[in-house]
């Protein structure tokens, strides 16, 4: 097997995926099976920048360059051997967000991440021009706040993009983006496969006033489906990745997409009436639909699947950020008391006593809330961890109250999507809440009332996702669809474990749910208190 593998690198019959994450950068190296071969990820963080979350582009390159490193020394490591082509490649990251650039380029700003809730107005704005629910964080959102302040780069813009679009351009020279991600910065018409043109025209109608010097769809990359090529490496991108001059001009790439898109490929949910939850430093739970919904919902997203098929998203900003820090202070404590834990068993120590408390968190109630959270309708918020003087009070209650809080906005969005019809008989997940079997897959069971399948690669999430778009780009020459490729070729003889819902342990989650929602005035206190 060690000398079969080493073939396939230096042959260059591999294909390789980039995201970047909120939190972590990661490369996967697959095989022509779709099997993971290395990996390599770099560790970043976020950061205020005159009162707005932003990563700088010199570290987004600096982040793709140490996780590229890094997958380079693992194959050294193992197979003897420098990689220096692939047969395909791919970049996937954050949605959404805002980033602009003027005629020559030139960044005009910092970029404002999907986190950031300062775009009320604009939002509201544009959901009552549309008729169609725009969130905070898609880019037409702080495109539109941008122009509502008045704000002095708004007459220099020349295009704007997300982070995936972005390391894609420096890589290859090409302005263009997978409908996935595009569909988290304009809304998509499914049928065109393109933004939707009346809306467009809607926007344009709504700001000629202000006589800018743009039309929106000028600004907006081109939008690429699953499968199309979205150009080849260029010899400067391929010095961009590789430093070390190693890696060759001209690989194909397929179009970036967003981590939402690669979450559906990951979970093999990119069918109609299949649905997948991503989980990591924000929660994505995403329903495919048949149809766009019939009513209007501030609450619920609406994307597409990579191929363009209409998506039901709901979207929490908060995640596993807050749990994470927690989980940090137990790993202090082992080494205080002279204990040697790896950072992965102490979690698989915390979360599986977690299924030991009571479920309904007997009494704690957690709040994951390190940034606002629109789907509960709150603005600013902080981390808050409360409970009546009678709550039972213990870690494996503690632990779980801050897994049940993870699934509390999401669950708002699924009773909306209930209330139109729309129903799941299994959910995918995927993400690194889900590495330690059967822990954060029960109680989302439970929160959600649906049996959860989590896969063999549910711990690889994006990465490996676009790195199988990636083999898509190469294989649709043969014809299948994005859904018929999953089924025959990728997913076929994947073991997943399936975890259904318990009646009396979603009755309990109802009760954490109740309190959690009814205690929401708190978390607001709290924040302007603070």
């Amino acid at each position: 097997m060690p000398e079969a593998t080493k073939t396939l690198i230096e042959t260059g019959n591999t294909s390789l995926g980039i995201e970047l994450g909120s939190t972590r950068i990661k490369a996967v190296l697959i095989g022509p099976t779709h099997e993971i071969l290395a990996s390599g990820s770099h560790s970043w963080e976020s950061e205020m920048i005159d009162g707005l979350w932003s990563y700088s582009l010199p570290a987004v390159l600096h982040g793709i360059q140490n996780a590229y490193a890094d997958l380079v020394a693992q194959i050294e490591t193992r197979y003897g051997i420098t990689p220096t082509r692939y047969a395909s490649l791919g970049i996937s990251a954050m949605m959404h967000g805002y980033l602009a650039f003027d005629e020559e380029g030139q960044q005009l700003l910092p970029f404002r991440t999907w986190r950031n809730t300062n775009t009320g107005r604009a939002a509201q704005e544009l959901i009552d021009t549309f008729g169609f629910n725009i969130p905070l964080r898609w880019s037409i959102a702080h495109l539109h706040q941008a122009v509502i302040d008045e704000e002095p780069h708004v007459e220099r813009i020349a295009s704007i993009t997300t982070l995936a679009g972005w390391v894609h351009q420096r890589l290859t020279g090409e302005r263009v983006l997978g409908i996935g991600d595009a569909s988290g910065m304009f809304p998509i018409d499914s049928t065109s496969g393109d933004y939707d043109a009346t809306m467009i025209a809607a926007y344009d109608a709504l700001v000629v006033e202000r006589q800018l010097p743009w039309s929106v769809k000028n600004l907006l990359p081109k939008v690429l489906s699953a499968g199309t090529p979205a150009g080849s490496l260029t010899p400067e991108g391929a010095l961009l990745l590789d430093p070390t001059g190693h890696l060759q001009a001209g690989i194909p790439m397929c179009p970036p997409e967003g981590d939402a898109g690669t979450g559906m490929v990951a979970t093999n949910s990119v069918a109609q009436r299949s649905g997948n939850i991503s989980c990591g430093t924000s929660v994505f739970l995403m329903v495919v639909l048949e149809k766009a919904l019939d009513n209007l919902h501030t609450e619920i997203d609406m994307v597409t699947t990579p191929d363009g098929s209409p998506v039901a998203m709901v979207h929490s900003n908060n995640g596993a950020s807050e749990i994470d820090a927690w989980v940090a202070m137990f790993v202090e404590f082992v080494k205080l008391m002279g204990h040697e834990l790896s950072v992965p068993e102490v979690y698989d120590l915390l979360y599986r006593n977690a299924l030991t408390g009571e479920a309904d968190g007997g009494g704690l109630l957690a709040y994951n809330t390190l940034s606002g959270e629109p789907i509960l309708e709150i603005d600013q918020a902080v981390p808050l961890f409360a409970h009546e003087a009678q709550a039972r009070f213990t870690l494996a209650n503690a632990i779980r109250a801050q897994l049940m809080s993870i699934f509390a906005p999401v669950r708002v969005g699924m009773d909306i999507l209930k209330a139109e019809g729309v129903e799941l008989d299994l959910l995918f997940a995927h993400g690194g809440l889900f590495k330690t079997p059967g822990v954060a897959q029960k109680i989302l069971a439970d929160a959600l009332g649906i049996s959860v399948s989590v896969a063999e690669t549910a711990g690889e999430g994006g990465a490996w996702g676009i790195a199988v778009l990636g083999r898509y780009l190469i294989a649709k020459a043969e014809g299948e669809t994005l859904p018929e490729y999953l089924n025959t070729q990728v997913f076929a003889e994947t073991k997943a474990r399936v975890i259904a819902a318990e009646a009396e342990d979603c009755t309990a989650y109802d009760r954490f749910l109740a309190r959690y929602l009814a205690a929401l005035p708190a978390v607001q206190a709290a924040s302007e208190a603070l």
